[in-house]
């Protein structure tokens, strides 16, 4: 496996799939804003979005890939596995989403306490979540047939099936105007329906690999149970980023219009991470969990070191320039028709205090893998719910004092406390160690990073006049100045060795 050209397959779609979430927030900030309405679709929206998260970014992956990838010398075996698990997922799937259906009124109240006291707010977000919670069934089970074609190291139909959503609320956005107040019953409608589809495209190119058969009565065997007994752990400490972020919703509705502003920052620091951990953990997960069986001692600290530093390299400059032009970002993006200039600021602060911590969501996932890999979903679960306890105390502490930035604020802190508790126990029980190429590589990368900042700092003030809220074209040289500092970054890198064009072609 060649972990940058696989790493940079998904990364493709996904990027692709992220820019079309772009244009789809940004059609989305035009007409909904950041008002009472836009706060209802974001909270339905948010649901079975977190729940895709929570499965589909590699945290499905985490529990399934090593168990299926021990078995797929033996086709009968890994066959019988795939299908148990497949079936016993439907089944749990259709009985959650049944139930959450009946008590929704609960359910919504559970995630959104703050609007109980506005009785037409509830009953819409109530409405529009029985819409699109059946999202959660179908998207689940592509999940699954993504986790077969990853087992297989075919990463780019997994990566691109994400694409299908956007394209469909993008589709039910251009009849914005036409639509009104309708528009989000007919978003809530698309949501559903992406799902639907995605489970479709994903099977046609799985069953070349694997095609299930519905059974009424489903064997438990040791391998299955041993599998579901991993999923949770590993749903929650290896989504423990969404986790956060739908705590953060539940406190920030409370507050009017934070959750828009959370929803805006979350979408533009997300396209790195899922580049720079969820891609990266993804791609090394399968090989890494057959290093692993076969005891391959230097293989194994290989691909650990360079994952480390591959994740590292992407986020540590992201950082950078999220922090010098959080505001300028926030604005080219999404400072449009009902989005305005408090909208726009708001939506920067939260996005500053979240890149704080976007090096420690990356690491998270990287780190987690270490220990999927060896089939120890235990460890990250604790930590991650440890870390989430810290979150939620912070934020309800300081919430009244603060606000709505206390949100970012603490989930970058539970953040950094979980990357950094993964590597002091993986130290620990020496399943990673740096090497020397590793140590390296992080000093140059920082060095890179450094000077990419300044440049991409002076780029922003000679141009601050075209980011003014006025300004029509301000995405254009938001475009042009962000390609211009990943040009010199890139430039620099290969100029002091902290990326060498010969890592291209290495297999691990």
């Amino acid at each position: 496996m060649n972990l940058i050209k696989s790493t940079g397959t998904f990364s493709f779609f996904t990027i692709i799939s992220r820019l079309l979430g772009y244009v789809r927030d940004i059609s989305i900030a035009v007409f909904l804003g950041a008002g009472p309405l836009a706060d209802v679709f974001f909270v339905a929206f948010r649901i079975p979005n977190t729940f895709r998260r929570l499965f589909s970014e590699g945290t499905f992956n985490a529990a399934f890939v090593p168990s299926y990838s021990s078995l797929l010398n033996k086709k009968k075996q890994s066959k019988n596995f795939a299908n148990n698990v497949f079936n016993l997922l439907i089944l749990g799937l259709l009985f959650l989403v049944l139930i959450i259906e009946i008590f929704m009124p609960l359910f919504v109240f559970l995630i959104a306490p703050g609007f109980e006291e506005d009785s037409q707010k509830i009953e819409l977000v109530v409405t529009l979540t029985r819409i699109t919670f059946p999202f959660l069934l179908f998207v689940s089970l592509a999940s699954f047939f993504s986790a077969i074609l990853n087992s297989h190291n075919k990463f780019a139909i997994a990566s691109a099936s994400p694409i299908i959503l956007n394209i469909l609320l993008i589709g039910v956005l251009f009849f914005g105007r036409v639509l009104n107040d309708e528009l989000v019953y007919y978003l809530s409608y698309a949501v559903t329906l992406s799902g639907i589809l995605q489970f479709i495209f994903l099977y046609f190119f799985t069953k070349k690999y694997f095609s299930p058969k519905l059974k009424i009565y489903t064997k438990i065997d040791k391998k299955v149970k041993i599998f579901f007994k991993r999923l949770l752990p590993s749903i929650f400490s290896s989504g423990v980023t969404q986790v956060n972020i739908l705590v953060g919703t539940i406190i920030a509705s409370f507050q009017a219009s934070a959750v828009s502003y959370l929803y805006y920052a979350d979408r533009v620091y997300q396209i790195n991470l899922a580049i720079a951990g969820i891609a990266i953990g993804t791609v090394i997960l399968p090989q890494l969990s057959k290093y692993v069986q076969n005891k391959k001692k230097e293989k194994i600290s290989l691909i650990q070191n360079k994952a480390l530093e591959l994740s590292l390299f992407l986020s540590i400059p992201a950082t950078i320039a999220l922090l010098i032009a959080s505001e300028e970002i926030i604005s080219s993006l999404f400072g449009y028709g009902s989005f305005d200039e408090d909208s726009v600021k708001n939506s920067a602060k939260a996005l500053f205090y979240f890149a704080m911590g976007l090096p420690a969501f990356s690491l998270i996932k990287v780190f987690s893998t270490f220990f999927f890999a060896r089939r120890n979903t235990k460890i990250p679960f604790y930590i991650s719910l440890i870390s989430v306890l810290l979150n939620i105390f912070i934020s309800i502490i300081f919430f009244k004092e603060i606000g709505f930035l206390i949100i970012p604020i603490a989930t970058t802190i539970s953040s950094w406390f979980n990357a950094i508790s993964l590597l002091i126990l993986l130290k620990q029980r020496k399943l990673f160690s740096f090497n020397l190429i590793f140590i390296d590589r992080f000093i140059k990368i920082l060095a890179a990073s450094i000077l990419m900042g300044m440049f991409f700092n002076y780029l922003i003030h000679f141009f601050k006049d075209r980011f003014l809220y006025e300004e029509i074209f301000k995405s254009t040289y938001l475009v042009g100045i962000v390609i211009l500092g990943l040009i010199f970054y890139i430039l620099v890198a290969i100029f002091i060795k902290a990326f060498k064009i010969s890592d291209i072609h290495l297999k691990y």
